[in-house]
């Protein structure tokens, strides 16, 4: 077998692999509400609102939706300049899951690309009003920043 065709099964494999290990990342939200713990004492006593604020808003992308709107807007964006997605297409749109069918593929622009975290097999799209990291090879979708574009 010829080494570039062992380069790019290696190359694949890898990036499959890094974005299967990300989507596996447990999030660090809360439940939805009416689902989970309904109050029964098991959360920790005495911790921070603003610590448990700040673990909620970290995000397996490496930036927070406030920060990634704010570098939008720093950028040039203009509100109303994306469409949101039809409401049945934005529930598909889930960490793990691939890219749902019927979405066009928007890079996000260059100037707020070069200000947001790079990971080596991902890149930013745009999806509607949020901005997503999509594995190259795969298109899994590793993390959803919700309403940045709102």
């Amino acid at each position: 077998m010829p080494i570039h065709r062992l380069r790019h099964i290696l190359t694949n494999t890898l990036s499959l692999m890094l974005g299967l290990a990300i989507a596996a990342t447990p999030v660090l939200a809360e439940p939805p509400p009416g689902k989970g713990n309904k109050g029964g004492g098991h959360g920790k006593k005495g911790q921070d609102s603003e610590e448990v604020t700040a673990s909620i808003t970290l995000t397996t992308a490496g930036i927070s939706v406030s920060a990634a709107r704010s570098i939008a807007i720093d950028s040039g964006y203009r509100q109303g300049s994306y469409k949101p997605l039809p409401p049945g297409i934005r529930k598909n749109l889930a960490r793990g899951k691939p890219l749902p069918p019927g979405i066009a593929k928007k890079m996000a622009p260059p100037n707020m690309i070069s200000q947001l975290p790079r990971h080596p097999g991902y890149e930013w799209q745009v999806c509607g009003t949020d901005l997503v990291l999509i594995a190259i090879g795969t298109a899994i979708v590793a993390d959803v920043l919700s309403d940045v574009f709102n």
